[in-house]
This record gives C-alpha cells, sequence and structure tokens, in this order.
C-alpha cells in the first residue's frame, strides 16, 4: 500500500495561515479558496481542510470549549502552531512570500498590491507592513464573523480590528491575532483613545468621561447602553488576558 504523503513545511505554513485567515464555520472541503489551495500544493480539498481544522486543537480558544473532533493533530502541526504563535508576523510574511510562488491571491484585497522582487529598502518595508497588518486585520474580522464585539454592527466596510496593546508600543504583539478585537470605526476610536475597556469577565467597563449624565441620544445608544454588558466573544483567538489588564493599566483614562 502506497504511503501518505508527508506534509512538507510550505505546505503547513499555507493551511496555518489560511486557517487563521478564514472563519471557522467555513472551514470544509468545498470551499473555494480551499479547492484551490489543495489544487496548488497537490493536496485534495478534504485533506487540506482537515489540516486547519487540526490547527484548531491548539487554539487556546478551542480547548476552553472542548471541541470535538479536533483529536488528529500532528507532530508537525504543533511544531508549526508553536513556531509562530509567538511569531504571527513571521507567519504573514513567509505565507505571503510561499503564495507568491505558488501564484496564490490573499484571501481578501483591501488595496493594490505590489511585486515584492526589486523594490527599494524603504518600499519593500512599507510593504511588508501592509502584509502584516492585513494579515492582522483578516485573522481578527474572520474570528469574530465579521461583526463589531460591542455593537454586533456587520457592514465589513465600517470594521476595524483593533489592538489591545497599540502597535508602537509592543512589536511583538502588532500581529498576533490575540491582540486584537473586531470594533466598528466609532468604537474602535473610542477603545484606541481609552474611552472604555474591558475587564477580566470581558465586559465593557466605560470612562468617567462617557459616563456624562447629560448626553444626547446617540451617546446613550452608543455607549451607555453597553457598560457591564460582555463583548462578543470570537470562535478563535480570543482576547489575550495579559494584552487586556495592559490596556486597563496603560490605555484606560478611567
Amino acid at each position: 500500500m502506497k504511503s501518505a504523503r508527508v506534509w512538507n513545511r510550505d505546505e503547513l505554513i499555507l493551511a496555518l495561515d489560511l486557517y487563521c485567515r478564514m472563519p471557522f464555520g467555513k472551514i470544509y472541503s468545498a470551499n473555494p479558496q480551499i479547492v484551490d489551495l489543495a489544487k496548488r500544493i497537490g493536496r485534495t480539498p478534504g485533506a487540506v481542510a482537515m489540516k486547519m481544522v487540526n490547527f484548531a486543537s491548539f487554539d487556546p480558544t478551542h480547548q476552553k470549549r472542548n471541541v470535538q473532533g479536533l483529536k488528529h493533530a500532528g507532530k508537525q502541526d504543533k511544531m508549526i502552531w508553536n513556531e509562530f504563535s509567538v511569531d504571527w508576523e513571521s507567519l504573514a510574511l513567509e505565507s505571503r512570500t510561499i503564495g507568491d510562488q505558488l501564484g496564490i491571491k490573499p484571501v481578501s484585497v483591501l488595496e493594490p498590491e505590489f511585486a515584492m522582487e526589486e523594490m527599494e529598502t524603504e518600499i519593500v518595508r512599507t510593504l511588508k507592513v501592509r502584509i502584516v497588518q492585513r494579515f492582522f486585520r483578516e485573522a481578527v474580522l474572520s474570528s469574530y464573523n465579521y461583526q463589531c464585539s460591542i455593537c454586533c454592527l456587520n457592514v465589513r466596510a465600517l470594521l476595524n480590528a483593533s489592538h489591545i496593546i497599540p502597535w508602537a508600543k509592543d512589536k511583538s504583539q502588532r500581529a498576533n491575532p490575540r491582540n486584537g478585537i473586531s470594533m466598528c470605526a466609532l468604537h474602535d476610536r473610542a477603545f484606541d483613545r481609552g474611552f472604555f475597556t474591558v475587564n477580566e469577565k470581558y465586559e465593557i467597563v466605560l470612562s468617567k468621561e462617557l459616563k456624562k449624565k447629560k448626553v444626547c441620544d446617540f451617546h446613550k445608544n452608543a455607549f451607555c447602553s453597553f457598560e457591564g454588558k460582555k463583548i462578543l466573544l470570537p470562535e478563535r483567538f480570543s482576547p489575550d488576558s495579559k494584552a487586556l489588564k495592559y490596556h486597563r493599566d496603560c490605555v484606560f483614562v478611567g
């Protein structure tokens, strides 16, 4: 009997990257993006979908839920997960390089693309930042099924992947999906400015500025009505507790 072909590093990286960017509920063999990746790497769509599901067994969010059917991950899968779960920026860049070589387009194109070859240093640096930002945005928004975690707005063009620890404060957290929360533009701006935060129970805590006694109806509906309520939690990559504590201690204006 012919033995199954072992997954190589490039294939595992592409599968993990797609796992991060795709809503978990859409990981199935008939998904066009999975079918395309399978064709590019010479695998069956079912094998690619299964490999993506295997990565979920290492995701703390799925582990807490005790999701059944995630028992088939191998040593190679765990090694790849462990490598990139502490360096998501490298996953974004390596998967993009491999994808370019195979002619795989990004899951979603948010702005015009550029080739990575034969560029000036500053342009290459800018492109790398954009690739990392795109990975972070897609990983976070897809984990929340493209909804604002505060008000549940589901208009994708109005959603942002909000950094819990700000981009400029910790380079190692810039691409970490667990350092992100999906928010509409209004709540993203308020969160970034520290006008509200999220406590240990994932409940919304408003600043004194947002709890003024005299406010307009929009203010009440947009902020006051959410005080004490839990945010919408994602299917994967739950907000990191240490990052949330940083936000409460260093960003929240109280």
